[in-house]
Formats: C-alpha cells, sequence, structure tokens
C-alpha cells in the first residue's frame, strides 16, 4: 500500500515539512533569543539574511501542506476500490483506527498553517519585521504538531491492508450510529437550512462590514473569525443533513464524500474547495488582528485583513450558491410546499 504515488507523495510532503521544522527550531530560538532590529551588529545582520531563507523555506513547506489536505481526501477516494465493503472514502478512512483521526489532523494543520502564513505576510511587509519573534515562538509551538499529524498519517498508511473488510458510509452516517457525524445527519432538513444559511449570511455580513471600513474594529474581526469557524461547521452539517440528499436524490444517504465521486461530476470539490479557503481566511482576520496597532502595521493590517474578509465573503457565498444549485437542480422533495 505504500508504494500507491499519492501517498509517497503526502508522506514526502509531511517528512520535508517536519524535517524543515526540526531544522528551523535552532534558528527560531536564536531568533527569540538574540533579536534586536535596532542593533547593527554582524549577528544581527546574518540573523536578518537567514530570517529570509527560513521564511521563503517555511512558506513553501506549510503552503505545501494546504495543498496535502486536498490529495489526502483524494486518495482515499480512489483507494476505496482496493478495500472489501468501502464505497467512497469513508470506507477507506475507516480500515483503521487512524483513519479519521489523520483526515482530522490535517485539517486543523490547515487552518493552522494559514493563519500562520497571515501573520507571515504582515510580519515581511512591515519595515521593521515587528512580529519575528512572535512568529518564531509560534513556529516551535506548531511543530510538534505537525510531527503528531504527521506521525498519525503514518500509522495510518502503514495499517492499510488489503485483506480487512471495512464498512463505508452508511454505518457511519446512519441515524443509528453513535457518532456526531450521525447526529448532524439525523437533524430535519429544515433546521438544517436555517442554521445552513443563517450561519454564512451572518459571517458574509460581518465580512462585509469588516471590509467596508470596520477592520479597525477589533470586536468586528473576533466575531468574523469565530462565525467562521462556526460557519465551517454549519456547512458540514448541512451538507450531512440535506445537501448530500439532494445530489444523490435519496432520502437516506447522508454521506459528505460520495459527492466527490466521478458518477456524481466531483460536486463536492465545488462546494469544500470554497469553504475551506473561506474558513481559513476568516480565521487569519482574527489572527493578524492582534498585531493591528502596532505602529508599523497600522497601515497593514487593516489592508490585508480586508482583502481576507472579502475573500471569506466570496468563498462563503460562493459555497452557498452551489448547494443552492444543487438543491435546485435536483428531482428530490424534501420539504412539501
Amino acid at each position: 500500500m505504500l508504494f500507491q504515488p499519492a501517498i509517497i507523495a503526502l508522506l514526502l510532503a509531511s517528512a520535508l515539512c517536519v524535517l524543515a521544522l526540526a531544522a528551523s527550531a535552532p534558528f527560531a530560538v536564536e531568533v527569540i533569543r538574540r533579536w534586536d532590529i535596532r542593533s547593527g551588529s554582524e549577528r544581527q545582520l546574518q540573523l536578518e539574511r537567514r530570517t529570509y531563507l527560513f521564511s521563503t523555506l517555511l512558506v513553501f513547506v506549510l503552503g505545501l501542506q494546504l495543498a496535502a489536505v486536498l490529495l489526502f481526501v483524494f486518495n482515499a477516494e480512489k483507494m476505496s476500490a482496493m478495500f472489501v465493503g468501502a464505497m467512497c472514502a469513508v470506507g477507506t478512512l475507516n480500515v483503521n483506527a487512524f483513519g479519521f483521526p489523520a483526515l482530522n489532523a490535517k485539517i486543523a494543520v490547515f487552518f493552522l498553517a494559514a493563519m500562520w502564513l497571515a501573520i507571515n505576510h504582515i510580519d515581511s511587509r512591515a519595515r521593521d519585521y515587528p512580529l519575528v519573534r512572535l512568529k518564531y515562538a509560534l513556529l516551535l509551538v506548531l511543530a510538534p504538531l505537525l510531527a503528531a499529524s504527521a506521525w498519525i498519517e503514518l500509522q495510518y498508511f502503514l495499517g492499510l491492508k488489503a485483506d480487512v473488510i471495512t464498512s463505508c458510509c452508511g454505518s457511519l452516517f446512519s441515524e443509528g450510529s453513535p457518532t456526531l457525524a450521525a447526529e448532524a445527519s439525523a437533524m430535519k432538513p429544515l433546521p438544517a437550512m436555517w442554521l445552513f444559511y443563517g450561519a454564512s449570511g451572518t459571517t458574509i455580513a460581518l465580512a462585509a462590514w469588516h471590509g467596508m471600513g470596520g477592520a479597525r474594529r477589533d470586536w468586528l474581526a473576533y466575531a468574523l473569525a469565530a462565525a467562521s469557524a462556526v460557519a465551517f461547521a454549519a456547512t458540514v452539517a448541512g451538507i450531512l443533513a440535506f445537501v448530500s440528499l439532494y445530489v444523490y436524490e435519496h432520502p437516506n444517504h447522508h454521506c459528505p464524500f460520495c459527492i466527490l465521486k466521478p458518477e456524481y461530476g466531483y460536486q463536492g470539490y465545488l462546494l469544500y474547495l470554497p469553504l475551506f479557503v473561506a474558513t481559513a481566511a476568516g480565521l487569519a482576520v482574527g489572527a493578524v488582528q492582534p498585531f493591528a496597532r502596532r505602529e508599523s502595521l497600522r497601515e497593514i493590517v487593516p489592508a490585508f485583513s480586508r482583502n481576507l474578509a472579502a475573500i471569506a465573503a466570496n468563498g462563503f457565498a460562493l459555497t452557498a450558491v452551489i448547494a443552492t444549485a444543487m438543491i435546485w437542480n435536483s428531482r428530490l422533495i424534501l420539504l412539501e410546499h
């Protein structure tokens, strides 16, 4: 199993990230201890030159982790044909106990990496690099989390056995299953629609307000970040409770992974890509807001934050429009008029 091209690519990406962060850790400690932008010493000049190198390297490897989430899900879907009982990515992830933890860990790394990259961006644009110590301290916190994610992913791939009989989405997302996903699947369509469109609409409104002049209001930035997280959860719940039913045109098929399959036109990617980008942008607004009052960042943070808010608003709006189009084009009738 380990010699599947996608698995090799995923393991190499994780290994590269862990190695890069391990190599950066001693430098991060040195920056935290000795960085002084006011100094013209040779040591400070060397630190400044090396920060360009390490920042570029870290942007590359963390950006690679963003793409790895998509590849991980795509690979799980493609490998479902190799396991008895698997009909979609759920069956592949259920082959052993590390499947869904690996996916959840990669999603968490995706959002954490996006927030670190946002902080790194505003710091690199300031004349005095005011967040150098902070971003390298955050890197030391992020490193063990990335290492743990890589370890879980490795355990999952090592545990893939072709002779295992796995279970698919019918058991995981059925109403009798004792899981959070099953609870979301059991929601009635109408309340789920109110939650989905209400959370998305609230987040879009906050993002629009933030982008049209509210970028200097701290509470608004944090509200947008919190609303983005809620909208992400509400959208996933909505996909489970009613969007997937309209796509499959079946009142009891709640799987959020089968919509990634070719027989459904890969429609799931149209939903998930803007959703993840929008959520990452919304969270990043909250991540950079604490630094808006720094002297050298007074103009940089609001401008960048407005751009992030625009991405969040457009992303959530696009997700809602695509979900609505899926409902409109379906022949299934869940709600009586």
